[in-house]
């Protein structure tokens, strides 16, 4: 019965489809007409980037420290002028569908030039280059919007297909090809949003409840119109996004291309995000405690940070917009269409000063209302990106129960406080807060520990030498090559082995850099598990952040800005670092002991996949005495894990997602046929409705779970255990873009704008950012809700621990006599 019903509906979104292609006849009425609209920012008189007061100084100095502090000590020669202009030209364009063939022949010239005129501090390429993109992006949007607005409802009965991924094919050669390829992406984003909006039985059933022509023609009118303003305000987001970028954002973007041209780890960060990192790594910043957000020109407040003096006032809420800064004593400045940037630099500031914020209250009946409110700025503190534990109960089946504790480190984090800033964060260190949580693991009586680094993109060296420390007595952590071939030894000094007791390190392709060096040791020594994805993510270099002001005489600082905050940093790479065995993770990473069935090792994810990356290499092994504690019982712990993961129907639908993923890396271009998508999607949405029910049917999973924070880390026994639930929440099945395109910053946390930054991974073109953002629709959020969510990896971490903790001897307990075993 069910196999008619979709049958008889399928045939009634066929009739559906070939009734609504001849609508442009209903559209051409006035009663159906779509309004073209306005240009999508309010602004008629834009003024394109130009060169500013302090490129001299920023540009002379980054080549200057490039030829002589990098880890290859390249002089700024022809070859390295040449990858400097490619890869300027691909952060810009790397999907090379704005850019003309004719445009990369103009440029050319360059190849050569580049050295001498950045040296001499011209950086008049950046702007010329750049604005010719912007000259193309608005030619892409004008041609974009008149296709939306008068083109549409498309054709998709054909056999065609578009490629999504042009990395590597040639530029247009000339406006039509590149109208062509515009023509491409917009039918296929149509497609997308008409296939995500409506299923093919909720048209049916549409098209069943309307009666005449007319009235089928006004559905698929509204229907047809709500897509194309879906599409058209993406568009608008991104060539605001663009049109908003000064003078500082494209010589940051430039000069991130130059310092490419030696390694991708290497960048130049203008003052934005110089702030950013260090509130990166000092995990506090000093401001309101809020997340903005672009819309429409202004300036909107998206969430507030409980402990920060916007949420303590009470008098700001979430979407009320923000039209006007004033600072003590000063004129407010309005701030309506201002980059977003722009603005967060004036609601930041010193700890303890004023600042007044002129708001459209988001519940006002009248737009023209206003209130001003006054703040006093304070440190914000983010302890949502700081370590956290939980302790986890499982029953053994035997009337026993395992107790495990679970680290999750997010990163290597360390204060750094920037030159001249009177602001002096409150001191952070990743290995203090390890060190607590461990400390209260203990007094648990945890059984062993999980160290969860999935997420872990790196951090601070010294934090990772000084985490090794709480699991190793002594020894190096970390061998690092210099530029000038010399070795060193990084060693923890004051730890001593604060956990001694079983330890299991859980890993991934995004864990990097600190993290890769922490597993590695690990590895190295015999004292814990590493367990995750195929390997890590192949980040073997370190890199040394220098503000440039510091390396000026006081009278060469901008005039109006004495500290030189507004020169900004160079990252670059002046060394790279070695597994006390003398094997490089630069490329290769860290392989697990036990790897562990996983889609991102299918996913061009890692620094193989970047341009330019270091090669991998191998230096003496240093001296350093093994523990053991693990190769002896690997290969039982293998054969377990191997019959629980072939056993496991959560493995088997991760398989399923791996084989779905390599098909459609297999075929890098998508169809443009509606009758098949429609088919591909309902095989999609049988599938995962399939799984879905399956996981709601589970019953109730045995393990209880509290919650371990660096707040009630010293609170006497446990808090509440964690309420088991079935919900789950949208973005973990759909996560959308925060992107350029979607214009967002947090004020709590860092949400770098860095173009050159979005696109070094060979992703997509930042200006597609915006265009191609998943926008989450389509999907039910009641039935998401309750579906479960299984980490799947982790559990199977849980198990081998609990697996490797039976096979050590007793005495390895925690705090337990240290146990060598002899091979």
């Amino acid at each position: 019965m069910t196999k008619l019903i979709v049958r008889i509906l399928s045939l009634l979104l066929l009739l559906a489809v070939e009734v609504a292609l001849p609508l442009r006849s209903f559209a051409q009425t006035d009663e159906l007409k779509v309004t073209l609209p306005s240009d999508p920012v309010r602004s008629t008189n834009i003024v394109r980037p130009s060169g500013g007061p302090n490129d001299q100084r920023i540009s002379g100095l980054t080549t200057a420290m490039l030829e002589r502090l990098h880890f290859l000590k390249l002089p700024f020669d022809t070859n390295v002028s040449s990858r400097f202009l490619d890869h300027y030209l691909n952060t810009l364009d790397p999907q090379r569908i704005h850019f003309l063939q004719s445009d990369i022949d103009e440029f050319n010239h360059f190849r050569t030039a580049l050295g001498p005129m950045t040296k001499s501090g011209d950086t008049s390429p950046a702007y010329v280059i750049f604005n010719r993109f912007m000259d193309r992006l608005e030619e892409r949007n004008t041609y974009s919007t008149n296709a939306l607005f008068s083109d549409g409802p498309f054709d998709y009965t054909a056999d065609e297909k578009v490629l999504l991924n042009r990395k590597d094919r040639p530029y247009p050669k000339d406006m039509d090809e590149a109208k062509k390829l515009w023509s491409e992406r917009i039918r296929y984003e149509y497609l997308q949003e008409r296939l995500a909006k409506e299923s093919p039985e909720s048209v049916a059933k549409l098209l069943v409840s309307r009666h005449g022509p007319l009235k089928l023609a006004l559905t698929w009118h509204e229907f047809h119109t709500d897509i194309v303003q879906v599409i058209w305000k993406r568009y608008s987001r991104t060539i605001r996004f663009f049109r908003e970028w000064d003078g500082e954002k494209v010589l940051e973007t430039y000069l991130t291309a130059l310092a490419h041209a030696y390694d991708p780890r290497s960048d130049y960060m203008d003052k934005s995000d110089l702030e950013n990192f260090s509130i990166q790594m000092s995990l506090s910043l000093f401001g309101i405690g809020a997340t903005l957000q672009s819309e429409d020109g202004y300036c909107k407040i998206n969430e507030l940070n409980p402990s920060g003096p916007a949420a303590k006032s009470k008098k700001l809420k979430a979407k009320d917009r923000i039209v006007a800064v004033a600072q003590t004593n000063a004129e407010p400045v309005d701030v309506v269409d201002m980059p977003l940037t722009k603005v967060v630099e004036m609601i930041r500031g010193p700890k303890g000063t004023q600042v007044r914020l002129t708001i459209i209250p988001a519940d006002a009946a009248d737009p023209s209302t206003r209130t001003e409110i006054s703040l006093i700025r304070d440190e914000i503190k983010l302890e949502d990106q700081q370590a956290k534990a939980k302790i986890v109960d499982l029953p053994d089946g035997h009337g026993l129960t395992n107790r495990l504790g679970v680290i999750d480190l997010p990163s290597f984090y360390q204060s750094f406080p920037l030159a001249g800033s009177t602001d002096k964060p409150e001191n952070k260190s990743a290995t203090e807060d390890v060190a607590r949580l461990l400390e209260k693991l203990k007094r648990e009586k945890v059984k062993g520990v999980i160290l969860d680094l999935r997420r872990n993109p790196g951090g601070s060296l010294d934090e990772a030498i000084n985490l090794s420390g709480l699991f190793l007595k002594d020894g190096p952590m970390v061998q690092t090559k210099d530029y000038n071939g010399r070795i060193t030894s990084g060693r923890d000094e004051n730890t001593a082995g604060q956990y001694d007791g079983p330890l299991v390190v859980l890993t991934s392709k995004f864990s990097a850099s600190a993290s890769e060096i922490l597993a590695g040791a690990l590895q190295d020594y015999g004292r814990a598990l590493i367990v995750g994805d195929a390997s890590t993510h192949g980040k073997g270099s370190v890199q040394r952040m220098s503000q440039l002001a510091p390396l000026l005489p006081a009278n060469a600082l901008p005039a109006e800005d004495p500290n030189g905050t507004s020169l900004g940093a160079l990252k670059f790479t002046t060394s790279k670092f070695y597994r006390p065995s003398g094997a490089s993770t630069q490329l290769k990473g860290v392989v697990p002991d036990l790897i562990l069935p996983s889609v991102d090792d299918y996913l061009e994810v890692g620094e193989a996949y970047l341009d330019n990356p270091l090669p991998y290499d191998t230096i003496p092994s240093a001296k350093f005495e093994k523990v053991n504690r693990v190769q002896y019982f690997l290969p039982e712990l293998r054969n377990r894990s191997n019959e629980r993961v072939t056993a496991s129907r959560d493995y088997a639908y991760v398989k399923e997602d791996i084989e779905q993923v390599k098909k459609a890396l297999a075929d890098k271009s998508v169809s443009l046929n509606e009758s098949q998508r429609l088919k591909e999607k309902e095989i999609e949405e049988a599938r995962r409705k399939t799984r879905d029910n399956e996981l709601k049917a589970r019953r109730e999973s045995d393990e209880t779970t509290y919650e371990i924070t660096l707040k009630n880390v010293n609170d006497a026994g446990l808090p509440a255990p964690v309420l088991k639930t079935n919900s789950m929440s949208l973005s973990a099945v759909s996560p959308k873009s925060t992107g350029p395109g979607q214009g967002k910053i947090n004020l709590n946390t860092v949400a770098s704008t860095n173009a050159a930054s979005a696109s070094t991974s060979n992703g997509p073109n930042i200006a597609d950012i915006a265009l191609s953002a998943k926008t989450g629709e389509g999907i039910d959020d009641e039935e998401v809700e309750k579906v479960p969510v299984i980490d799947v990896n982790l559990v199977e971490a849980e198990q081998i621990l609990i697996d490797y903790i039976n096979l050590l001897p007793k005495e390895t307990a925690l705090g337990g006599v240290k146990h060598t075993v002899q091979q």
